[in-house]
């Protein structure tokens, strides 16, 4: 049985009459399929959902990317991936079913795959606690980003979650300590990483697997720090006026890829991700080996500081200010002394060898010159 939102009710209707146009059996006096009514009410159908689907409202979008019918990460392991070997536990505490990892092979190449998962029906919602995080969700992500980092493997994060789970004993864990040591991580690999964000991007519980260096987006999918709901709760005292929060929160693909926090949109089939699952499959598989090749030709050196300047270059071209600063202005500042400290440790084996050069020289003129 389909599920359709609240602005889709006319598409409902049509589908309906459709469904029956093709089973005439379970109607009172038909007994033929008529071809030409089912051809006439699918081109209604298809020209309702480019209707519907190309003027949808930020809030309208925000329910397209809730649809419980779309596809979730799992959904997207399953089938985009190959040998996934499913990781558990984070050493410290125990196992988050909120978060699927492992590592995978993408087109015969080893990768890291870590998919942020709601669940599908009731029972296994409950089970991955709806997407949202724990501590030790977080710090088990940490543990396999480190150990991809040490083997040079490429990692591939998939969020979709409201925002991380704000209960009583995650706090008590350590919620926000673990959440930002993993955007911390996210910044120190030296290894390609890329987001897909397939649904919901909530608050911390997104951005703590975001901070790569590629950003990518379905395009119904949300990414924003506090649902429209929050904020509206916040802003106008009233739960209700979510269409006003959701328009000023920019958090559609369109408005990232404006303000470029997202690097680029991946295309939905009309009526949404859900409507055509293999399509999708498609678009995300090829949009995510496009941007793993861009690195190729990139070293360690040259991948962080790709993610670095990608970071610290948002809000300075687009947004509210109205001068734009140089990636040079936004560098820590380092005195001399830190920056011969810096090339001493960079070069310290050359100097090493250096200097154990010159002690050999010196014993050597010294046992010559001594009579």
């Amino acid at each position: 049985m389909k599920n359709y939102l609240n602005f889709e009710t006319e598409l409902k209707n049509l589908e309906e009459e459709l469904n029956l146009l093709k089973d005439p059996y379970n109607q009172e006096g038909l007994s033929e399929v008529n071809t030409s009514k089912i051809s006439e009410v699918q081109k209604e159908i298809d020209e309702k959902l480019k209707e519907i689907y190309s003027n949808l409202d930020p809030w309208q979008t925000t329910l397209v990317a809730r649809h419980e019918d779309r596809p979730k990460a799992k959904f997207f392991i399953d089938n985009l991936f190959e040998d996934f070997v499913l990781l558990s536990g984070d050493r410290f505490y125990g196992e988050d079913k909120s978060v699927i990892s492992g590592f995978a092979k993408f087109n015969s190449k080893s990768v890291l795959v870590i998919g942020q998962e709601k669940g599908q029906d009731l029972e296994t919602r409950i089970d991955r606690n709806f997407g949202m995080m724990r501590p030790e969700g977080y710090r088990k992500s940490i543990r396999l980003m480190k150990l991809a980092d040490k083997f040079g493997i490429p990692i591939i994060l998939f969020i979709d979650t409201p925002g991380a789970y704000p209960g009583v004993g995650a706090e008590e864990r350590g919620q926000a300590e673990a959440i930002a040591k993993s955007i911390q991580c996210c910044m120190e690999l030296k290894v390609p990483t890329i987001s897909v964000i397939i649904g919901e991007g909530g608050s911390g519980g997104a951005i703590a697997l975001a901070s790569s260096n590629k950003v990518l987006m379905l395009q119904n999918a949300i990414y924003s720090v506090i649902s429209p709901e929050g904020c509206a709760t916040i802003l106008w005292r009233d739960p209700k006026k979510t269409l006003e929060a959701s328009k000023a929160m920019k958090l559609s693909s369109k408005d990232l890829l404006n303000l470029d926090i997202i690097d680029e949109i991946i295309p939905e089939p009309i009526g949404g991700a859900h409507r055509d699952k293999d399509q999708i499959l498609d678009n995300v598989r090829n949009s995510i080996e496009k941007n793993l090749n861009i690195f190729l030709t990139m070293d360690k050196d040259e991948i962080l500081s790709h993610r670095k300047n990608k970071f610290l270059s948002i809000g300075r071209t687009k947004g509210f200010t109205s001068q734009s600063a140089s990636l040079e202005d936004l560098s820590m500042k380092e005195n001399i002394f830190d920056k011969l400290k810096i090339q001493l440790n960079k070069n310290k084996k050359i100097i090493l060898s250096g200097i154990i050069i010159l002690i050999l020289i010196s014993i050597m003129l010294i046992y010559y010159i001594t009579p």
